[in-house]
């Protein structure tokens, strides 16, 4: 009888070694917990597309923190084929 909202659909959409085009979704998430690669752009509600047609690649970046120490994050890029 409440008001009960739908699901989400958070989570990623494209996986490492697919083709994609311009405008694909390739991770869909509540914050930056995947940061934007090259060829890859994040969206206001943080959802990450791609701006070039290519091939998905997930790697492992180091950040540093304001504080200076050193994290490891989880990003996603777009490889072109040139």
């Amino acid at each position: 009888m409440g008001r009960d909202s739908g699901p989400q659909y958070l989570g990623v959409k494209k996986y490492d070694g697919e083709l994609v085009k311009p405008g694909d979704i390739l991770v869909r998430q509540r914050g930056s917990s995947i940061l934007a690669g090259t060829n890859v752009r994040t969206g206001k509600d943080y959802t990450l597309y791609s701006v070039a047609q290519g091939v998905v690649k997930f790697l492992a970046k180091r950040k540093t923190r304001f504080d200076g120490k050193v994290r490891r994050a989880k990003a996603v890029s777009v490889v072109t084929s040139d």
